[in-house]
């Protein structure tokens, strides 16, 4: 809803927009050229006789009311398709502007929308009585999830540990007094100095260790619970509130299921119980 007032500005191509969509699709083909993008939908819509900012505010419609319909469980696979392809297409389309929040929404919708679906709390369920054909798959589809997101976490911890950055507090400093996630004052940051490397060094101890100990039973709740806690703390202390969420829900989607912080459902062998 935030974006509704510029996204025609954003994703406008010639010229006419923030950035011209036209540069962030030709690096996004470059890098990926079969990955979708408004640009394609720009151009059917224009074959039908709709112009540019017709289809970009039909874009924006489209998800919205996917993302909505995923919200109270209606039409589930339709919606969930429809959200992951609008978004990814706007990622792609938006790529100087995006971060990781964006990359991780796409993630989350994308596993979404392969998973059994209707959830017997959705109003496809309630509604329709319809049920998930085959509920075991659904454990592999988490099992997945949970080594990407293993892999991510990982990957970021040791890119985080080979510099000296993170181990003195001086990467957390400029991450929290860059605009415009400087929500807290440099003067109680400065009050807290002795306290920053010892986030830093946690912050990589909780990445770099998550692929182990969130695996080992003892430790896994304690270790969700501190991912948990961290971007938590990121949201709060850098204004990205949006992207804590995102990710507190990857994770809690992930290993959740079992430790009663998320509805549990019959896995396939070897899913997290």
């Amino acid at each position: 809803m935030s974006l509704r007032s510029d996204w025609n500005h954003l994703f406008a191509s010639n010229g006419a927009g923030l950035i011209s969509r036209d540069l962030s699709e030709a690096i996004s083909t470059f890098e990926t050229p079969l990955s979708p993008r408004l640009g394609w939908i720009v151009s059917g819509g224009n074959a039908l006789g709709f112009d540019e900012q017709a289809v970009l505010s039909l874009g924006w419609l489209a998800l919205l009311c996917s993302g909505c319909l995923l919200v109270i469980g209606l039409f589930s696979r339709p919606a969930a398709i429809t959200a992951w392809l609008m978004h990814l297409c706007a990622v792609n389309s938006g790529g100087l502007l995006s971060y990781g929040m964006d990359n991780f929404t796409t993630i989350g919708l994308f596993y979404l929308m392969l998973s059994p679906l209707p959830d017997r709390f959705s109003l496809d369920a309630r509604l329709w009585r319809s049920r998930t054909k085959d509920p075991q798959i659904l454990g592999f589809f988490r099992r997945v999830l949970q080594f990407h997101v293993c892999v991510i976490y990982f990957f970021g911890g040791v890119a985080k540990c080979i510099g000296p950055g993170w181990w003195d507090g001086s990467s957390l400093w400029r991450a929290l007094t860059r605009p415009p996630f400087n929500v807290i004052s440099p003067e109680t940051i400065i009050s807290w100095k002795t306290l920053i490397p010892f986030l830093g060094i946690s912050v990589c101890i909780l990445e770099t260790g998550y692929p182990l100990f969130i695996w080992l039973r003892r430790t896994r709740v304690i270790w969700l619970m501190c991912i948990c806690a961290m971007h938590v703390g990121i949201g709060l202390a850098m204004g990205m509130y949006l992207f804590a969420f995102i990710m507190v829900v990857l994770n809690i989607a992930a290993f959740g299921p079992g430790l009663g912080l998320a509805p549990r459902q019959k896995l396939v062998r070897g899913a997290v119980l």
